[in-house]
């Protein structure tokens, strides 16, 4: 149940019974009523228990939504009451997100461990390759044409030329095979393309080596990349797209 139904139904309920919780549970269901208001009370703490769980306190609830009624002493300004709703509720979305990806990234170790670790030999090894450079992040790079114009920010879009190979070469995405560039948002894209690029100017053509961690990381994207592989691309940066 979404947080604005919970609190509707909440107000629902305090206006059809008295917040006077020991009143209320002494109160005996005599009435089709009095069934319906314990009813929805049974329904508003079942789904306000699953939401907050430990954190949710009943009597400030009460204190709250009498300070509201009463208009006495009300401790939060009302132009700030939706603002901490969304807050609470985005964290703990992000609190989930995380807990999600989490356990993905470890179910996805356990079953692709070898190949996470070979992976990362690959990048090991190439740093040694002629003309591979490496940034702190640890992309590696090779300049294969270099060029006088302009460098994309983050939050600049692009056209590019691209061909996406694994380490062996097994082609997985190509806007040069298909004989059309493509044009994307440098801050929209995997973190080693979004560093990359910005080192580039309009008119060179760089070569990405790409460790897994700036790329999909754990997660599985199409038939060819699997979780924690390392990814090759020649981009050439056609233009910054005004």
């Amino acid at each position: 149940m979404r947080i604005g139904k919970i609190l509707s139904v909440f107000a629902v309920a305090l206006l059809v019974v008295s917040c006077n919780k020991n009143g209320a549970q002494n109160k005996s269901l005599k009435t089709a009523t009095d069934s319906l208001s314990y009813a929805i009370g049974m329904d508003v703490a079942r789904n306000v228990g699953s939401t907050f769980q430990e954190e949710f306190d009943h009597d400030l609830f009460y204190q709250g939504y009498r300070n509201v009624v009463d208009s006495s002493d009300v401790k939060i300004d009302q132009t700030l009451v939706q603002g901490i709703i969304q807050s609470y509720m985005q964290k703990k979305q992000q609190e989930a997100m995380a807990k999600q990806q989490e356990e993905a990234a470890k179910k996805a170790e356990e079953q692709f461990g070898e190949h996470k670790a070979a992976g990362e030999k690959l990048i090991a090894e190439n740093i040694a390759k002629e003309g591979v450079q490496t940034t702190e992040s640890g992309l590696q790079y090779i300049v294969l044409e270099e060029a006088e114009g302009d460098k994309p920010t983050a939050a600049d879009r692009v056209k590019v030329h691209y061909h996406g190979t694994l380490f062996d070469g097994t082609v997985f995405d190509s806007s040069v095979d298909r004989g059309e560039p493509t044009t994307f948002g440098v801050g929209q894209v995997i973190k080693g393309w979004t560093e990359g690029l910005q080192l580039m100017s309009v008119g060179s053509k760089y070569k990405f080596f790409i460790p897994q961690e700036l790329a999909y990381g754990a997660q599985q994207r199409g038939q060819h990349i699997k979780p924690f592989t390392p990814l090759v691309f020649e981009v050439e940066l056609i233009e910054i797209v005004k």
